[in-house]
């Protein structure tokens, strides 16, 4: 069975918002809503040994998705891939799922009153295309793939690199991998 899972590459990652223009380009986004924001803490070190980070964000599409549960109008849904979305037809824009959500990843649309989020673009992956912010990101910092096919880049990088996963303490099983040693450390 496919389970979509995501690696970002922070050592490859300059924090150019490509993959934030990208997917707001995609999803038609009103100008208050950003499902992937890129952040950084800002210049690390004492000179000359000085670097930047970069964490892109985004849905992490957990196995345990706490806002799947919490959703009273069953508007919150995960498919059997992993990917967790929205029904807008269904969501009434009550916000306990965004509220639920450990990684701030949901966004509530005023103007048209439900909850948006990052979707891993499933109109894209399901007829064998990447999603948007990966295709578009130049670096090759961001990399998807079936978490369960031992041949894809995404398992291999899980399997063989130091992965780490946002708050891993909550259990959520988060489907958003991050290889954080940072390049250019010596």
């Amino acid at each position: 069975m496919t389970r979509y899972a995501m690696v970002i590459d922070q050592r490859r990652c300059i924090g150019c918002q490509s993959c934030t223009v990208a997917c707001r380009t995609w999803n038609e986004l009103p100008q208050d809503i950003i499902y992937n924001p890129v952040v950084s803490e800002g210049v690390q070190g004492v000179f000359p040994q000085v670097h930047v980070s970069y964490t892109p964000l985004l849905c992490m599409h957990c196995d345990n998705p706490p806002c799947t549960i919490c959703c009273p109008c069953i508007a919150s849904q995960q498919d059997e891939d992993g990917i967790v979305w929205v029904d807008e037809t269904k969501c009434m824009g009550c916000k306990v799922c965004a509220n639920s959500c450990p990684y701030g990843a949901r966004d509530v649309n005023h103007k048209e009153g439900f909850v948006r989020k990052c979707t891993f673009c499933k109109d894209r992956v399901r007829k064998g295309d990447q999603p948007y912010c990966v295709a578009t990101c130049h670096q090759k910092a961001r990399i998807f793939g079936d978490l369960d096919d031992p041949a894809s880049e995404v398992n291999q990088l899980i399997n063989s690199l130091k992965t780490e996963r946002l708050f891993p303490e909550l259990n959520t099983d988060p489907h958003v991998f991050y290889i954080s040693d940072l390049g250019g450390r010596k």
